[in-house]
């Protein structure tokens, strides 16, 4: 029983098959909260750039 799991933590330790998905785990996470953070920070500006364009554009 013993070797079964010194077997088991062994192969755990050298398997490097989960390490790349959970690096794209963490990159996918600093994504969103880069994301949001943007949102959160700039959408005021930007809603209200986008608002005025069309009159600064001479469209409406």
């Amino acid at each position: 029983m013993m070797g079964k799991a010194t077997y088991l933590l062994t192969s755990l330790k050298t398997d490097r098959k989960g390490v790349t998905a959970l690096e794209y785990g963490v990159i996918a996470a600093v994504l969103v909260v880069a994301v949001a953070t943007a949102f959160t920070t700039f959408g005021g500006a930007v809603s209200t750039f986008l608002g005025t364009l069309p009159a600064k554009l001479e469209l409406s």
